[in-house]
């Protein structure tokens, strides 16, 4: 048996508990207080607390112990262990998974590069490779080849919280209030970058968003899509939907999720972002 397990930041909502993969929440720091991710702590509370106080959350790593307690706790249960960090260039958490997987043993521990449900794209199709029989290892070994490929993106519908984080300066947050920029982040080499700026209301972009990205990234694995929001419009997250549908029909799934407190740490209410595994078919 292979178990499949997976830090919060995948952002995978009741698919974690659907597809049956244990989960370790991250810590968020919020008014001097601590809470464990998507447990003691929603994005409500995020949105809830900037808006009465102007302060934003801190996110912290689990400790080695806590890792190491955690995965004594699925070896537990008998089997390999296959588990998902955040990118080690954005936490501490792979770092610290990775030690205590070498203590406890039979533990594979995935850098994704990624976060949200660019991490959750890879969970699941690691869950795929086990129920399909593979052992820890080749489950590990295929989801490392497949790590360079996830598209993760997402359009900011604010600059407000990107500012108050000290990820932008008061004259970009400025001009990019006063014309309307919505700028796209992507993950590149398990950093997140800017990438495409667009110019208008949400409602009016977010379609040139997503062909866009259907445009850039054109050699999709039809297996899974992800449209994951901070709680964006529900007509606009309609309008992604279809957009899908029209310009990519051949995806099997399309899985709407609200992102988690890391997103919405940096990047505030109404973000949206497809998400994908990019690599043909006959590659897979």
């Amino acid at each position: 048996m292979v178990i499949i397990s997976s830090d919060s930041t995948a952002d995978l909502g009741n698919l974690f508990e659907k597809f049956d993969i244990p989960v370790l929440p991250l810590i968020v720091s919020l008014e001097d207080k601590d809470y464990y991710d998507g447990k003691t702590i929603q994005p409500e509370d995020i949105f809830d607390s900037y808006k009465k106080n102007k302060v934003l959350p801190k996110t912290a790593a689990r400790s080695i112990d806590d890792y190491k307690e955690f995965f004594e706790g699925l070896k537990g249960k008998g089997g390999e262990v296959v588990h998902f960090c955040i990118s080690s260039e954005l936490s501490s958490s792979y770092n610290n998974a990775l030690m205590a997987a070498k203590d406890v043993g039979g533990v594979y521990v995935i850098d994704t590069k990624s976060l949200s449900s660019g991490m959750g794209l890879l969970v699941l199709k690691a869950k795929d490779f086990a129920e399909a029989g593979m052992d820890g290892k080749t489950v590990a070994d295929k989801i490392n080849e497949l790590v360079p490929h996830v598209q993760a993106s997402f359009v900011v519908d604010t600059m407000e919280y990107l500012y108050k984080g000290g990820r932008c300066s008061g004259l970009t947050n400025f001009m990019a209030s006063a014309l309307k920029i919505r700028p796209m982040l992507i993950l590149k080499d398990g950093f997140i970058t800017v990438g495409q700026k667009f110019m208008g209301s949400m409602d009016k972009i977010i379609v040139k968003y997503v062909d866009a990205i259907l445009r850039q990234f054109d050699t999709p694995d039809y297996g899974r899509i992800f449209i994951t929001h901070t709680y964006a419009d529900p007509e606009i997250v309609d309008l992604v939907r279809d957009r899908i549908k029209e310009k990519a029909p051949d995806f099997k799934c399309i899985y709407e999720t609200y992102a988690g407190c890391t997103v919405t740490s940096h990047c505030g209410k109404g973000t949206l972002g497809i998400l994908y595994i990019n690599k043909s078919q006959e590659n897979q």
